[in-house]
């Protein structure tokens, strides 16, 4: 197993604070644009489809931020234990208005924090690899004391850049970490921490799994 030197955590919180930025520009930039053009404009049906836009731009910033909060912050709960329905929640927001088709399979109440942050990364990194969209699947079960966590991905095409995979691999030196690899680097922490790593497992050029497996004993 790759042993993951931990990096500087001002450096590091940098990184996430600009990948952070990079997901939340494009919908917060639309609500300053559909109230520029509310301030301007007459006509209502005009007016109406601003609205509808600003209300799917603010739906859409929620959603991200709801599940930043729990992919790169604290995570949500009481205890060392994470309600996985939080989790399932914040992935579902995040899905729900794109062309990304989730399904959602577990038979887990709550999950350790540090396999939650993993999982949900992986989950992000996942479905990013879906450029035109594709189905999106999340396993998790418990056969105790182990918990299995898989990520699959099928679609037309698919896209998963070696940076990413290497930084999940442990394959990448933490000075040449940035924002855009951020995630997979923290997946790949948060599963060390709880004794486990990432494996990466490709079906073909439109499907790859990312999947992880740790002992709660």
């Amino acid at each position: 197993m790759k042993v993951f030197v931990p990096m500087n955590d001002i450096a590091f919180s940098a990184l996430l604070c600009s990948r952070l930025c990079h997901d939340l520009i494009s919908p917060v930039g639309a609500i300053g644009n559909g109230l520029e053009i509310l301030a301007d404009e007459d006509d209502e049906v005009m007016r109406a489809e601003v609205m509808k836009l600003l209300a799917h731009s603010a739906e859409v910033t929620s959603a991200k931020l709801k599940f930043f909060r729990l992919s790169f912050g604290s995570a949500g709960g009481f205890g060392e234990k994470v309600p996985l329905r939080e989790a399932e929640d914040a992935i579902r927001g995040l899905y729900d208005s794109g062309n990304v088709e989730l399904s959602w399979q577990s038979d887990v109440g709550g999950m350790d924090k540090d396999a939650m942050k993993a999982m949900l990364n992986l989950v992000l990194l996942a479905g990013e690899s879906l450029i035109r969209g594709g189905k999106l699947l999340v396993e998790i079960k418990e056969e105790a004391p182990t918990t299995h966590i898989s990520v699959t991905v099928h679609g037309d095409k698919v896209i998963f850049q070696d940076i990413i995979r290497q930084a999940l691999l442990g394959e990448v030196a933490e000075d040449k970490i940035e924002a855009k690899s951020a995630p997979a680097f923290l997946a790949a922490s948060a599963a060390q921490k709880i004794g486990s790593k990432v494996d990466f497992i490709l079906h073909n050029e439109q499907s790859f799994s990312l999947c992880m497996t740790y002992d709660e004993s």
